[in-house]
């Protein structure tokens, strides 16, 4: 069974009986809100108040999402799949959050949620491998990776020319986070459909519950929790700009599940990249940096990969006769037969 055959829910708004056009709307519109605001935030304090507590904004982000899930009426009772399960899973999600926001301290963001961009080819590796999914993806929808790939390159040569915040331990930190959000999307995407009873807020009250005290060791370890509340202490409304980006991200974080659920990890990997490109311009508008014709090539590149992502697979149907009908039904259903018993032996396969 498929995760998109589960009644599925956003913030009460039914998504199920809707056609895909509109589940699609709905999850991304919701997802576009989030995370904008997200960007927005981060780009404010980060750069602009020179606060790079990665690490710890997580963690403060992790609380807001605890009491947000508990207002949303999610209880443990309503769980349904093994503690376990979400271990491996919060052990990745806050690596990934604190590398992502770490690396601002070393990228501007732009250069940041270009990384970040090409999450989509690793996605689509990742996602042959992993135990429950197995899929494979048709030739233009990995050159369109590739060109999306490409465009960051560009945009990142150009990057490093105008900005000054740029070096290569922030590289390596968000390449790490590039990797761990590969593997999570896929592992997410894998729970929702070996498990279609799994809901959103499941996934997240978990995730973060199991995932807070991962955080705990590298703040003490990197002394960043000392210095990050005593800098919080004298500047207090810093906590009043990360509890609203962490109610715009919960609401972000929840439409994503969405999408994963019904449209799987590589189309929501499309769809957070073309948000990525959105907030690089608005970031630019409103922070009044330079723009050059390389950025702009970098763009039009990102601009290209999506259009051909969006192409459908138009394979055509072999052409059978007649007087074979009868006998291709017969090799269909011994063939259901086949893939339905090798189903039930990937499903009894461990996610990892």
């Amino acid at each position: 069974m498929k995760g998109e055959d589960q009644a599925r829910s956003l913030f009460g708004i039914p998504l199920t009986d809707r056609p895909k056009w509109q589940q699609f709307l709905i999850c991304s519109s919701g997802f576009f809100f989030g995370y904008l605001v997200n960007g927005i935030c981060e780009e404010y304090v980060y750069n602009r108040l020179q606060f790079s507590y990665g690490w710890y904004f997580t963690f403060v982000q992790g609380f807001v999402y605890l009491i947000l899930i508990r207002l949303q009426g999610f209880t443990t009772k309503q769980m349904v799949n093994p503690w376990k399960t979400y271990v491996k899973l919060s052990a990745v999600l806050m690596g990934s959050h604190g590398l992502t926001k770490g690396s601002l301290a070393y990228l501007n963001y732009p250069a940041q949620i270009m990384f970040k961009s090409t999450k989509v080819l690793p996605v689509m590796i990742m996602g042959a491998f992993i135990p429950g999914l197995r899929r494979k993806y048709p030739f233009h929808e990995y050159i369109s990776a590739l060109l999306l790939v490409i465009g960051l390159i560009l945009f990142t040569l150009a990057d490093a020319q105008t900005s000054p915040n740029f070096s290569i331990i922030g590289i390596i930190m968000i390449l790490g986070a590039l990797v761990m959000d590969a593997f999570l999307g896929n592992f997410q995407e894998a729970i929702f459909t070996m498990n279609p009873e799994t809901t959103q807020m499941e996934m997240l009250f978990c995730s973060t519950v199991v995932g807070i005290p991962f955080l705990v060791v590298p703040m003490i370890l990197t002394g960043e929790l000392v210095r990050a509340w005593n800098s919080c202490s004298q500047h207090p409304y810093v906590y009043g700009v990360l509890v609203f980006e962490a109610m715009a991200t919960f609401i972000g974080q929840v439409s994503v599940l969405s999408l994963i659920a019904i449209f799987g990890a590589a189309a929501t990997a499309m769809i957070t990249t073309a948000r990525k490109a959105v907030t690089l311009l608005l970031s630019y508008m409103i922070f009044t940096k330079p723009l050059t014709e390389q950025h702009g090539s970098g763009l039009l590149l990102i601009a290209m990969g999506i259009i051909l992502k969006m192409l459908p697979d138009s394979k055509p149907a072999p052409w059978i006769p007649t007087s074979n009908v009868n006998a291709r039904h017969h090799r269909e259903t011994s063939s259901e037969e086949v893939e339905s018993v090798e189903l039930e032996d990937e499903e009894k396969k461990p996610l990892v």
